[in-house]
């Protein structure tokens, strides 16, 4: 797709009046003090001071976008390309510590080419200086939202543009490392078509979402409506969990695996207040197989990483990228001081030379370190088919939960009677032995509360949702 033309872009002013509530823009901007420069540099300045209507590259200050209070850093690409100097650097810092002293939210719109050329590599260095700041803002567990606008380039899309908790960008938007002008003068070929696009880097996983200026508005009003969320309101619920009949392995094994079954769609549509799903690595690695949500649970906000059951047996592998899908879940979680809630509905992880080659058993692995390492409440729920290393993947929560015909184990069944006996037959005599069922995980203590399924869906949905809270509040 190509980006559309320019002059049909917003400046920063408009693009504030498009995200921001009438009325409510405060600017933390100062004059910017006059750089000790050339004259012809100087002059440059002052006609994108004229061009543009404003002082310098970038607009900053606070807001409110829905009645919630944010801090805003907004790039202004009509004064000399929305690029990067010392004064522009100065004021982004200024600005992201001020959002860290109030406690608010940052939501950056960069539009720029990257360094200015005009002030060399002390300019460049400023990239260090911003994403330092941003870092530091982060480690307050505030979110940062980005919106990539047309064209973030360069130094800038390469550190403080690129570390946002969830990153849209604008449709059309020219997002990349290098600008196709710079390349083609560097290397002497245009650069391949289509690359470098905002919908090209959401089917690769780098952004979220693709949006409009009133499109990216709606989705802060839901991040910060799931933030804001007063967690001190949620309460859990008080019923006892109900006694629970003891399906044998094998019949826990065949409902697991019936096609109308509840999955992970089912569940956060019904179990959860509300949620926005990320989408990707952030990283230009995406799958379908595992899902990243940022969603409200009984009024409180958590981070939900789970397994699509029907995306994988539509084809979708639980791959390498959905492991580090997950991980970049549970990153979500600990820099926004949130609980995690993990969800296990896998048939089993890829199994290929691919799977080999991008080191599947280490994505295993890490998955189960960094949660194991969470400084947050964390519970898992068994809600399905827990099969192998994909479904260990997740499973490290200090509590679980498990659906009565939940199961997990090492190997499908088949794939143990494969082993034991060298063929499939003897699968469900397996199964029996092998104690896999939620049942026989709770009576091990690996299993802290079994939900009783039930046929209506949204109520099955609804326990398990139950089940989560009670088990959040002894994480």
């Amino acid at each position: 797709m190509t980006a559309p033309a320019l002059a049909q872009r917003a400046g920063a002013a408009v693009f504030l009046d498009e995200l921001l509530d009438p009325c409510t823009f405060r600017s933390w901007d100062v004059t910017p003090e006059e750089p000790d420069a050339d004259p012809a540099y100087a002059a440059e300045l002052a006609r994108a001071r004229e061009r543009s209507g404003t002082d310098e590259s970038v607009l900053t200050g606070e807001g409110r976008v829905g009645g919630h209070a944010v801090a805003v850093v907004v790039s202004e690409f009509r004064f000399l390309g929305g690029s990067i100097g010392r004064a522009a650097a100065d004021r982004i810092v200024a600005a992201v510590g001020e959002a860290a002293r109030r406690g608010l939210p940052l939501i950056a719109a960069p539009a720029s080419g990257g360094t200015r050329m005009q002030e060399g590599t002390p300019a460049f260095l400023q990239m260090l200086r911003i994403t330092a700041a941003v870092e530091a803002f982060k480690a307050r567990r505030l979110p940062y939202l980005a919106y990539l606008r047309h064209p973030t380039t360069g130094g800038v899309f390469a550190s403080w543009a690129s570390r946002a908790h969830l990153t849209a960008a604008e449709p059309g938007a020219l997002v990349g490392f290098l600008g196709p002008k710079v390349y083609a003068g560097v290397t002497g070929k245009e650069f391949p078509p289509g690359v470098q696009t905002a919908e090209r880097l959401l089917a690769c996983g780098t952004v979220d979402a693709v949006l409009d200026a009133a499109g990216f508005r709606r989705l802060v009003l839901e991040v910060l409506g799931i933030l804001e969320d007063d967690g001190g309101e949620a309460a859990s619920s008080s019923v006892a969990p109900a006694v629970v009949a003891r399906p044998g392995p094998w019949e826990a094994v065949t409902a697991s695996r019936a096609p109308d079954r509840v999955g992970l769609s089912e569940l956060l549509r019904s179990g959860f207040d509300t949620a926005v799903r990320l989408h990707g690595t952030g990283r230009g690695r995406a799958s379908a197989s595992t899902v990243v949500v940022l969603a409200s649970l009984a009024g409180r906000p958590v981070v939900v990483v789970g397994q699509d059951r029907a995306a994988q047996r539509a084809g979708h592998a639980l791959d390498a990228a959905a492991l580090a899908q997950a991980r970049r879940g549970m990153r979500l979680a600990t820099e926004l001081d949130l609980p995690l809630v993990t969800v296990i509905d896998t048939p089993g992880a890829e199994l290929s030379a691919r799977a080999e080659e991008d080191a599947i058993a280490g994505g295993i692995a890490d998955c189960i370190a960094d949660m194991l390492a969470l400084p947050v409440p964390s519970v898992a729920v068994l809600l399905g088919e827990g099969t192998g290393g994909g479904a260990l993947a997740l499973a490290a929560g200090r509590r679980m939960v498990a659906a009565q015909n939940a199961w997990l184990a090492p190997l499908p069944p088949e794939g143990a009677s494969v082993i034991v006996h060298g063929d499939t037959s003897h699968a469900r005599a397996v199964a029996e032995r092998q104690r896999i069922t939620a049942a026989e995980l709770f009576d091990a203590g690996a299993v802290h509360e079994v939900v009783a399924e039930v046929a209506d869906q949204e109520t099955f949905c609804r326990r398990i949702a139950e089940a989560v809270v009670r088990q959040l509040d002894r994480a």
